[in-house]
Parts: C-alpha cells; structure tokens; sequence
C-alpha cells in the first residue's frame, strides 16, 4: 500500500515538473502573441491621420500591452514591461507617457494641463536623497483633479527616503512629505511621520498643515486637537520662533481668543529680544499672524523686516489685510514691489480680499493693475496670476484659456530652472481654482 502511494506521489511530481515549465512556456507564448498583435496596432494608430482613430487604437494596444502584465506574469514579456525595459526598440514608458497624452485631445481640460505641467518638472534622479515639492505638489494635485492612482507611486519614494533618513541630522527636515500625506487623505500617517521628528521647525510645521488640511476636509475637532498638540509642543521645546505658526493654527480651528493672545505676547518678546540685541527679529509666520490678527501699521512693520528672506510673505500678509478691509496702504505697498511675478501674485491675493470685503470696485482696480503687467511681457507665472484672477472674479471657464497661454508660454523656454520653477506655481494656482482652497501656497 505504501509503495503504490510512493508511485502516485512520484507521478505527481513528474507530472508537476513536466507541467510547471510547460505553462510558464505557454504563458510567453500568449504573451509573444499579444505583443506583437499590440504592435501592429501601435503601427496602425501611427499610420492613421484621423485624430479621434488614433486615440482608439492607442488605447486598444494599452489595454493588450497591460493585459499581458497581468494575466501572464511569468513570461518574460510581462517582466520588461513591468519594468520599463526596452523590448527591441519599443520604450514601454514612452507608450505609457504617450497615452497619459491622450488627455490632450482637449487642450483645456484639467487632465492635459495636469500632463503639461508634469512635462515641465525635471525627472526624479534615483537613489532619491530628500522629498521633491515639485513631485509631492504633482501628487496633491492628482488626488484632488486627475488620477488618484498615481498618488501612491509618486508620494511612497520620497517617504521611504524620509523614512531611511530616520535619525540623521538632515533627516529633521521633512520637505512637505506630511503636507502631502494629509492633503491627500493620508492625515494619520502624516502624523505618524510627523511625531518622529524633533525638531521645532518641521515638527510644529507639520501639525499646523494637517491641522489647516482636517479643517479643509472637515474634521474641525481633530484639528483643533493637532493646533492644541503644536502649542504644548512649542511650550515644551521652547519654540519660540515658531510660535506665529501656533498662533495661526490656533485662528484656523477658530480659537481666535487664544491666538489672538499668543500672538501679542510674542510680539511683544520678539521686539524685546530685538531691542536687546539677543537675536533676529521676526520669524516671518508672525507678520503673516499679523496681516489676521495685528494692526495694520504692526503688520507692514513685520512684513519689512521679513520680506527681503522670505518674500513669500508679501502676497500673504497684503492680502489678510485686504480681506480685512485695508485698501490704500496695501495697494501702494504692492505698486512699488519691482519683482513682477511677486508682483502679479500680490495684487490676486489682494483682489480675493477685495471680493471678501465685499468691494467688487477695488477687485476691479487690481484686475486692471495685473493686466499692466501683463501688457509689458507675457510672463508665465503672470498669466497664472490672471487665471486665478478670472476664477475670482466671474466663476466660470473663462480663465482656462490664460492658463493655458501660460503654459504654451513655459514650454517655450529651454531653461531648464526657468521650467522648473514655473511647475509648482502652476500646479499651485489649478489646485486653488478648481478646490478653492490654498493647498499648495
């Protein structure tokens, strides 16, 4: 009896070694086959002139090409492609570019100018050493306007190269990783990424983001727990530099009393440390704090002293004033700044406040002011600057041919700085119009 199940269990064997390399034989066999009915496809869609042909057969040899890398993954076929290798001369991640080109067909549509924004930013350079905004920003904008399922593979390099940097000095700068997390509906993992870095700046940073992004998706009670965890942080570590950031987390879960407070006393020890000569005065957070919860005369005061190092500040703190009703000290403020692009910024953020306010007049006066500017060169990020000014103003469709011209615009220099530098302004500027919120300032 033993040795008649001996025989069969040797039989199975025979008949499992025999069948294991035969199906894997005749999975590349398909998988030869498919490739090539794919590429006379891919020969016909490049013979045709008729657009909307094109674009059908284009798709028709994707979906043959990714049916091979996932019904017959054991053929070598389906490891090149899933691998980007070359299969004779055909790059597989040329196709799949091409085909995330097809968004193109209209030129207006959120999905094409996603994909021309992409074109502008500089490929990843691997082994990556630290997160990319541009990319982190590319991402943000996926999950909210175009292809969620690209999120992941663009935001898990960079948090793995966070996550081996783990307890190096340089490592204490997070570069957006948990901006990008919470913004893309990952809150929980950003702040676990987030309560393992000491360090004042990065640490109270982070919960201030995932706070403003909880707000934005509604969890006002989870948000004001992280603003609450960033003070108590900032009391413990002794942040003082970061405490305008506090105050300002503190007025977006609408604790307005309290930062309100906060935001006074650290005034008040900032010049004070600065009369004394015992340090720097002021950490720009606390003129932004200020443009919300200063006068306007303290506002302008801390704005000059920040705004040559970080000149981000200007359109932030010009426009919380103008939301507050401020019009002659910001607008005169704002015609004498000499960069163009910081410029063209200040005068939309002016003009949302304007329309806060409720003074469509004085919305009206900055609209023109941007046209000035655009009247003596046709900047890419200035053209941006319209197209948010469009939204702002008239609610439809109308600022997607600027955006648009902002784009054929950037795409014509051969800098490479020049192109990545316009990307995350761009990608910035579409988030907001379409969400209408600031996610990526």
């Amino acid at each position: 009896m033993s040795g008649c199940r001996a025989g069969i269990l040797l039989l199975v064997l025979l008949v499992w070694g025999w069948s294991a390399p035969a199906a894997a034989q005749d999975q590349s066999a398909q998988a030869n086959r498919q490739f090539v009915q794919a590429m006379q496809v891919l020969q016909r869609a490049d013979s045709t002139y008729d657009a909307q042909e094109q674009a059908k057969l284009l798709l028709e040899a994707d979906r043959l090409l990714t049916d091979i890398i996932t019904r017959l993954p054991e053929s070598n076929l389906a490891v090149q492609l899933i691998t980007n290798q070359f299969v004779g001369d055909f790059d597989y991640g040329d196709f799949k570019a091409r085909i995330r080109g097809l968004a193109c067909n209209d030129a207006t549509a959120n999905a094409c100018l996603l994909h021309r924004v992409e074109g502008l930013i500089a490929p990843i350079e691997y082994p990556i050493a630290a997160p990319r905004w541009d990319w982190l920003s590319l991402a943000v904008a996926q999950y909210h306007l175009g292809d969620k399922g690209r999120v992941r593979p663009i935001i898990a390099p960079f948090l793995q190269a966070l996550r081996r940097g783990a307890g190096k000095q340089e490592a204490s700068q997070d570069l957006f990783v948990g901006r990008a997390l919470a913004l893309t509906g990952e809150a929980e993992l950003a702040l676990q990424v987030t309560r393992g870095i000491n360090d004042c700046s990065t640490r109270v940073y982070n919960l201030a983001d995932i706070a403003e992004a909880l707000v934005w998706q509604g969890s006002t009670g989870r948000a004001a727990e992280l603003a609450e965890e960033a003070a108590e942080y900032a009391r413990a570590q002794s942040c003082a530099w970061e405490l305008g950031l506090v105050a300002q987390a503190l007025l977006h879960v609408g604790n307005e009393a309290r930062a309100r407070t906060l935001f006074l006393n650290t005034v008040e020890e900032q010049f004070s440390r600065f009369k004394d000569k015992r340090g720097n005065c002021c950490p720009p957070e606390l003129a932004v704090a200020a443009g919300d919860l200063g006068d306007p005369n303290l506002a302008l005061g801390l704005l000059r002293t920040v705004q040559e190092e970080s000149p981000w500040t200007v359109p932030q703190v010009l426009g919380r004033l103008g939301a507050r009703g401020e019009k002659t000290l910001t607008l005169t403020y704002a015609d004498q700044l000499q960069d163009q692009e910081l410029k063209a910024e200040t005068y939309v953020e002016l003009l949302a406040g304007a329309l806060k306010a409720g003074d469509r007049q004085q919305a009206e006066t900055l609209s023109a002011r941007l046209n000035a500017l655009l009247a003596k060169a046709r900047n890419p990020v200035v053209l941006v600057q319209r197209a948010r000014a469009d939204k702002l103003l008239y609610k439809d469709q109308r600022w997607r041919a600027p955006f648009v011209a902002a784009l054929s615009e950037a795409e014509k220099t051969s800098a490479t700085t020049t192109r990545r530098d316009v990307a995350v302004p761009f990608l910035a500027a579409l988030v907001e119009i379409e969400t209408g919120l600031p996610m990526l300032e």
